[in-house]
């Protein structure tokens, strides 16, 4: 379910989406023929499902995520209330609980979210400055975005974000390097539109159709920040149906950002890189990931990407700023009529990045 794929330091934004975000026509058929008969685990409105991450940078994490499914009509889409943590082998500490909400014969939908993290980050080259670096985070955030359908496909809305965010090197000369590069703990509030077109025939397991995010955030100091900045976010996803059961998804993402604090600029969001180890003032890519579909609850994935970050001294012609990365990945879907995946994949980003990830739901 990926909400806003904003940087780690609104990883709210981030689980919420967990972009939560949380194929193939065969699958889709499964989904919508089921009887009686279904397995318990799928007549059973609970979820309960291992979280795994390794990367250079956090090291090896390790939790789980635990919710509540439910239907409030026929027409509306799953709901799914949930809660999840992880500890990682670096001391740190993710967790939170959110509720991604349809009803009103889905013509209402509302993602909320709150979320703690404690996160210890031992970077090689900070923000691609070639300086390393080691800093403790604390993260408190809360979000929430809700939608209502005006026409056909098409929904209007409004989005809320508050955060406190502490952050400190764990020596002095990481302490300098961070009062050098203008990154400090600070709060932020902030509003925003939502223009969203959802022609999806399925929001966690889609096989054709399309989606279309157009929304911003106004960060203010009246809204109980510290700073004045803007980020604005289109985002493009498109799925074609091919074969017997598969799916080529692509996704287009543009990310701005105005006159923002450094630690919340726009960062790269491929998977095989770190969010917010490298960002700019705005950032775009473009991936394709090919979805497979090997039996009646498998498929696996194959993806490639490419993203940039631009703006100010950077620019895409230079390689430093660009960051390709590709990968493959298996899939189980725990729950087929409402579309509940089990995800491991590993990504390659630009040496020395990496990352190897089980997670409810696909990329994208």
């Amino acid at each position: 379910m990926k909400f806003l794929r904003s940087h780690r330091h609104n990883a709210a934004l981030l689980i919420v989406p967990i972009t939560i975000g949380l194929a193939g026509a065969s699958v889709s058929a499964i989904a919508q023929t089921e009887t009686p008969a279904a397995p318990l685990e799928e007549r059973s409105p609970w979820l309960l499902a291992p979280v795994f991450n390794v990367n250079p940078k956090l090291g090896t994490s390790l939790g789980a995520l635990g919710g509540y499914l439910h239907y409030y009509d026929e027409k509306s889409r799953p709901s799914i209330f949930a809660v999840t943590g992880q500890y990682t082998s670096t001391d740190s500490i993710v967790a939170g609980g959110f509720a991604k909400t349809s009803f009103d014969e889905d013509r209402q939908r509302l993602i909320a979210g709150l979320m703690y993290g404690y996160i210890k980050n031992d970077y090689s080259d900070y923000l691609g400055t070639g300086v390393p670096l080691k800093s403790n985070a604390e993260l408190h955030s809360t979000i929430a975005r809700y939608l209502y359908r005006v026409k056909d496909a098409w929904f209007v809305g409004v989005q809320g974000i508050y955060q406190n965010f502490a952050i400190g090197g764990e020596t002095a000369f990481d302490q300098q390097v961070l009062d050098i590069l203008g990154v400090k703990p600070y709060k932020s509030g902030g509003l925003g539109f939502v223009i969203y077109g959802d022609t999806r025939d399925s929001e966690n397991i889609p096989t054709r159709g399309g989606l279309l995010s157009l929304n911003n955030m106004a960060y203010r100091e009246s809204l109980g920040g510290q700073d004045d900045f803007d980020v604005y976010r289109l985002d493009i996803r498109y799925f074609i149906e091919h074969g017997k059961g598969n799916v080529f998804a692509i996704r287009q993402l543009n990310h701005f950002t105005d006159n923002a604090p450094t630690q919340v600029q726009a960062p790269v969001q491929l998977r095989g890189y770190k969010l917010g180890q490298y960002n700019g003032d705005y950032m775009s890519s473009i991936e394709g990931e090919e979805r497979l579909r090997l039996g009646e609850r498998w498929t696996a994935t194959i993806f490639a990407g490419v993203a940039c970050t631009y703006g100010g001294d950077k620019d895409c012609s230079d390689s430093a700023n660009v960051y390709p990365a590709a990968g493959t990945g298996i899939q189980y879907i725990l729950k087929p009529k409402e579309g509940i995946v089990m995800n491991l994949e590993y990504a390659q980003g630009k040496a020395p990045n990496y990352g190897v990830y089980l997670k409810m739901g696909y990329a994208f």
